[in-house]
């Protein structure tokens, strides 16, 4: 009897420690957190959740479309270059990188293009609020053959961005919004090949 009594005394005693140190390392941030944008647990939980599904904290910190069957890249090009030019946002640069790959390795490489879409003012709203933004410009998109054959296209999860810290200044936030509207309809419409 007096071993069960000891050995539950023990745990007590472990808990109440870890319990101490929990408190000692978190609470400092509690009030900080308080502050944060009411989205950013419902932000931070779906990406745990993918991580815990996938294992990859790349698949949880982006967004993806299949692309229809029977679209070509350049169909998928033309409409995601056609819908940016309608949404005011433009197409700041391409890297092809499936070229690249092959120029180097002398072996033909599937398909791998990036498209980098801007519009200038809005990306220096975002610089003048933090300069950590900059790693979030131009917005890409990917247009990636996977190994079956299957065309994808891929950008990162701006959620994190807009909802994941304290609120965007309002302005700030509804132009932020704005981009991801305009980034996820560049990719819906590349997808199904809309223009």
């Amino acid at each position: 009897m007096n071993a069960i009594r000891g050995i539950l005394t023990l745990i007590g005693l472990v808990t109440v420690i870890a319990l101490v140190l929990i408190t000692i390392k978190v609470m400092p941030y509690a009030s900080q957190v308080r502050g944060f944008e009411p989205k950013a647990a419902g932000v931070y939980l779906d990406m745990a959740t993918q991580v815990l599904e996938t294992g990859n904290a790349a698949e949880a910190t982006v967004w993806k479309y299949q692309v229809n069957e029977g679209l070509s890249p350049e169909d998928v090009e033309s409409s995601m270059k056609s819908i940016a030019s309608s949404h005011n946002i433009k197409n700041v640069g391409e890297l092809p990188l499936y070229k690249e790959v092959t120029a180097m390795s002398g072996q033909d490489y599937r398909y791998v293009k990036i498209f980098m879409f801007c519009n200038a003012l809005t990306a220096a709203k975002m610089l003048d609020f933090n300069d950590a933004f900059s790693a979030y410009l131009p917005c890409r998109v990917a247009l990636i053959e996977d190994l079956t054959g299957q065309l994808w296209l891929y950008t990162l999860n701006m959620d994190m961005m807009i909802y994941g810290g304290k609120p965007l200044p309002p302005e700030l936030k509804e132009t932020a919004i704005g981009v991801k509207t305009t980034i996820l309809a560049i990719m819906k419409g590349g997808a199904e090949g809309d223009f």
